[in-house]
């Protein structure tokens, strides 16, 4: 497919021409990874074809990379001689490496010319033959004065023969090569033998011949004048995909005409083309209807056929296409559609997500909203894909795009896959899963009332979940729900108390008594609360059941356990029996516990002190609605006994940890209202407890309107009058606007180019990452621009020789700290006087943390017979902000986050900025995290702050901190801020590299 060096110790690799061969690369969509190992291996991904249509030949097409070991020292200019006219045809091509390789390094050997023409040209070697091509490219054609030189006029006879071989590879092989020629001297003879390929029985022959046609007439156009009007008789009768692709391609960048006119004659069949080609139709369309709007209408309709292309690489550029041409609904819809069938059918994660997120830009636009909205349950489709960030992007965008039309298809299809969950064997994202679908339907239920009474069966169930995770979001969805709709408590209480007894978690638990006392108001209701409280807390007295158990008084035979739900509670407030358990066999001593008990044993007492809370406040409203006073006697008394068997127990040495002392004076404090049940503590308990929780809720809403009203005003972007514009020469690239070519973004976003940080001023940012590695005084003046990106860290250094010598094997050494690895050692370059050049080295990126680039450059000069010179260089401090990056988490995560990472780091607060909100805005600024700590929590002053801070590397990295700030106003208005930091990670070195950062950065410039 391509002609490479398959070498021990070289390896050369036409760069260009990789575009120009696409006849056996595959054409499925994926992102583009272009590998070149020194185990000569190339590895061709799928989305190959779509580069392709935006590398064209209108770059320069072919260009060679040459890598070899260095180690030995160069040999002299005899010995290869004698090599390369005595040798045999090993020992020639190992001498003819080694010419190429010092005439790379600066070398002239102009006494080796005639030599390699007489001796080595003749050679039918194929692995000859491929280094020629080489050697040909790289070695001096013409005198001092510019003039030809006299030997290549035989080399041109050998060109020629070449040209006319009878090994197809030969010929393609040589006409790639021709494509590197800038003398016209020496491609003069050779056009009729270029012409005549064209004719060639071999597609690879024709395809590179309509190459080397190309690039011949865009730099010589006066050797071919007629190279438009012969591709295009060649393109008409042309059968082989690959060659027609290539021709194509000529067309559209020399005779654009000609390219369209072939285009017409053939656009009903355009379907039935090769992939390869069609890309390059779609290109064209593109431009063209950029370029002359009024020709939108006659490429539409061939634009839809190729939405029905058997490519995934063409129907994604077509779908592409289409939007940019027309923004008419049954366009757009068309278009994503196309986008829907090629994240469900194509099995790479990353093409999945990179095709929703053209979907979501739809979205963005507010006629294309419309249209999509009516395709939610196509989008929903997608959910079939087990990778989770899939499933998290594809609900998000189906939740913007919901209505009032398709919200209860949605929640159908949501409850479908919640009892999936449940069904599905443990997966370890399972769970994830589950949570994100309960915010989902907690969403539509918010923004969608009617749909609660659906939502809430299916969703009570996971409060007795394993995953607490999900059962918390459930719990925050149902208090929500009961204060927010009235009309569903009934529904909600009901089911709470049905599932209420299977519940496992503490804090599930504490919860749910907590939404059970505040929201039970009935008679049944209270005394239903009272039945499974009692259920759930086993026989009492606790300690006097517990002693008998350990001394063997009740057999096992004889122990208790919760019996099925059922009515304990006479009508006149007392309980039916003693206990509300009946007898079964246990299987387990402890797992026979009730839930409530086995809490309490645990030493878990937090949770007895909210059950005091809520036994006080069902008991208060129980006397307010029952009259009869021996019913309110009997049943406050009942939660009376409840308290004070529980204070017994966390006094005694039965649970594994005793209780604290705030449990304690809650409990008794809820004793002391019980046996006074005055008026003024039934307000406090029943009334003002609800309104704290009304105004957290309305607060809540407030915020994420708050965040709506900010979202819709970056989608309607407004253009004022007195805006600058933008001219596209004038602009860097990564200024460029929706106006952009399409093609050269998708290309950008293919190579990793997605981040767009820079500054607002492109080419300032651009010199602010240069770094000095070398004094102005030293021989060699060093200075490289670090650019960061992604995953990898490309040095750009500029070497200078200042001095008057020419230095040899100038080499730069690099070694790396940190979780850093340079990928290839920098080749030696020979520096003439005074001369510059630019050396390039590529450092892999593997973990988020600082990071220290040094090294040294070492040189030889030409005629001293000293040791090899060296100059030390400056060290390059990698930043760990490039790898940073701003996130949001709920305070679940960021509490659940703060208990499992084990590397902390304290960083104390020494700055000399007076104002705490500003101190925290200059943290903020300084690291890349977000405030989680909502504005309104920060509003104020009261001379302390409390933050949270959340950031996330690109490598998937979390990153907490939490701000605890202060001002001692005792020593005056214009004293410092005071306190610390503490930095949570999961890894060390990302707590010690984000709490060097904020140490750096504390105190504000003054500048």
């Amino acid at each position: 497919m391509l002609s490479t060096l398959h070498l021990s110790e070289t390896f050369t690799f036409d760069v260009g021409t990789l575009f120009m061969e696409q006849s056996r690369l595959t054409c499925s969509l994926s992102l583009v990874v272009i590998s070149i190992t020194l185990a000569h291996q190339l590895i061709f991904p799928s989305w190959l074809p779509h580069i392709a249509g935006t590398m064209t030949a209108a770059e320069n097409v072919c260009y060679t990379l040459i890598n070899v070991p260095m180690d030995s020292e160069p040999p002299s200019e005899i010995s290869l001689k004698t090599d390369l006219e005595k040798g045999d045809v090993k020992a020639k091509t190992e001498a003819l490496k080694k010419v190429i390789i010092m005439i790379l390094n600066g070398e002239k050997l102009p006494g080796l010319l005639m030599t390699i023409i007489r001796f080595v040209l003749p050679l039918q070697d194929h692995t000859i033959k491929k280094l020629l091509l080489v050697f040909w490219e790289i070695v001096p054609k013409t005198t001092p004065d510019g003039k030809l030189l006299q030997e290549m006029i035989l080399v041109c006879d050998a060109y020629r023969k070449d040209l006319q071989h009878p090994n197809e590879f030969i010929r393609g092989s040589t006409l790639r090569f021709l494509c590197k020629l800038k003398e016209s001297e020496l491609l003069e003879p050779l056009m009729p033998a270029i012409r005549a390929c064209l004719e060639h029985r071999h597609s690879y022959v024709r395809r590179n011949a309509v190459l080397a046609i190309y690039t011949i007439y865009r730099n010589f156009e006066n050797l071919i004048p007629d190279a438009p009007e012969l591709i295009h008789d060649f393109l008409v009768n042309e059968k082989d995909s690959s060659c027609k692709r290539n021709a194509f391609m000529m067309l559209i960048h020399a005779d654009q005409d000609r390219a369209l006119d072939y285009l017409s004659t053939c656009i009903d069949q355009v379907h039935a083309f090769g992939d390869i080609l069609q890309l390059v139709i779609v290109e064209l369309i593109y431009k063209v209807c950029h370029a002359n709007p009024s020709e939108r209408a006659r490429f539409i309709r061939c634009i839809y056929n190729l939405l029905q292309s058997s490519s995934p690489a063409v129907k994604y550029e077509a779908a592409g296409t289409l939007v940019t041409l027309s923004s008419a609904p049954t366009a757009i819809k068309a278009a994503a559609q196309c986008y829907i069938d090629l994240i469900i059918k194509e099995s790479d994660n990353n093409v999945k997500l990179i095709v929703l997120d053209r979907l979501i830009e739809l979205k963005e636009h507010p006629t294309h909203e419309r249209v999509l909205q009516d395709l939610v349950m196509d989008i929903l489709r997608v959910l079939s894909t087990p990778d989770l960030e899939v499933r998290k992007k594809t609900l998000q965008l189906a939740l913007d795009l919901v209505s009032s039309r398709n919200v209860e298809e949605l929640v159908i299809v949501l409850k479908k896959e919640v009892i999936k969950t449940n069904n599905v064997t443990e997966h370890e994202d399972t769970d994830k899963y589950r949570q994100l679908l309960v915010r989902t339907l907690h969403s539509c239920s918010v923004r969608f009332p009617d749909m609660a009474a659906n939502v809430i069966p299916v969703l009570m169930e996971f409060l007795s979940d394993n995953n607490e995770a999900a059962a918390a979001d459930v719990l925050d969805f149902v208090r929500e729900a009961i204060q927010r709709f009235d009309h569903l408590r009934p529904l909600i209480i009901e089911k709470m108390l049905e599932v209420f007894h299977a519940i496992k978690a503490v804090k599930i638990y504490r919860g749910a008594v907590w939404i059970l006392g505040e929201y039970c108001c009935t008679k049944d209701d209270i005394q239903s609360v009272m039945t499974e409280v009692r259920r759930s807390l086993g026989e009492i007295p606790i300690v006097e059941n517990e002693i008998k158990k350990e001394t063997g008084e009740v057999k096992p035979e004889e122990e208790v356990t919760v019996a099925p739900a059922q009515k304990l509670v006479t009508e006149m407030g007392t309980y039916a029996t003693q206990s509300a358990l009946s007898s079964s066999r246990p299987a387990k001593k402890e797992e026979d516990r009730p839930p409530l008990r086995g809490f309490l044993m645990d030493g878990d007492f937090f949770v007895a002190a909210s059950l005091a809370t809520t036994l006080t406040k069902v008991a208060l409203r129980y006397v307010s609605i029952v009259q009869e006073k021996r019913k309110q006697n009997s049943f406050v008394s009942e939660a009376m006994l409840i308290m004070a068997t529980i204070l017994h127990l966390g006094k005694s040495s039965l649970p594994k940890k005793p209780i604290t002392d705030d449990d304690v004076d809650r409990i008794s404090l809820c004793l002391k209202v019980l046996s006074e049940c005055s008026p003024l503590m039934n307000d406090i308990f029943n009334k003002e407890c609800r309104k704290s929780l009304s105004h957290m809720l309305s607060a809540k809403l407030e915020e994420e309107k708050l965040s709506q009203k900010k979202e819709s005003e970056k989608r309607n972007v407004t253009v004022q009058a007195d805006d600058p514009i933008s001219f596209m020469q004038l602009t860097a690239k990564n200024e460029m606007t929706s106006k952009e070519d399409q093609f050269q973004l998708s290309l950008l976003a293919a190579m990793g180019n997605t981040q767009r940080k820079e500054a607002a001023d492109p080419l300032a940012s651009k010199l602010n990452k240069v770094t000095q590695l070398t004094g102005f005084s030293d021989p060699v003046y060093a200075e490289a621009y670090v650019h960061v990106n992604q995953y990898d860290i490309v040095l750009d250094v500029l070497v200078v020789n200042q001095t008057s010598d020419t230095l040899q094997n100038c080499t730069l050494e690099l070694a790396t700290l940190g979780d850093l690895k340079l990928v290839e050692k920098p080749s030696p370059l020979t520096l003439a006087p005074h001369d510059f050049a630019n050396i390039k080295a590529n450092v892999k990126v593997a973990s988020t943390e600082n990071g220290i680039i040094f090294g040294n450059i070492v040189y030889d000069v030409s005629g001293a017979a000293s040791d090899r010179n060296c100059v030390v260089l400056s060290d390059i401090h990698i930043d760990i902000m490039d790898y940073i990056q701003p996130a949001s988490c709920t305070d679940a995560e960021f509490r659940q986050m703060w208990a499992e990472f084990e590397w902390e780091n304290k960083v104390t607060v020494n700055t000399n900025i007076a104002n705490l909100n500003e101190y925290l805005h200059h943290i903020l600024n300084s690291t890349n995290m977000k405030c989680l700590t909502p504005e309104k929590a920060l509003s104020g002053f009261c001379g302390f702050m409390a933050a949270n801070l959340y950031a996330r590397s690109i490598f998937g990295e979390d990153a907490l901190a939490n701000v605890s700030i202060e001002k001692p106003i005792h020593l005056g208005p214009d004293a410092p801020v005071t306190g610390h930091i503490r930095i949570r990670a999961k890894s060390q070195g990302m707590a010690l590299s984000l709490g060097d950062k904020i140490n750096l950065s504390q105190k504000k410039s003054n500048a």
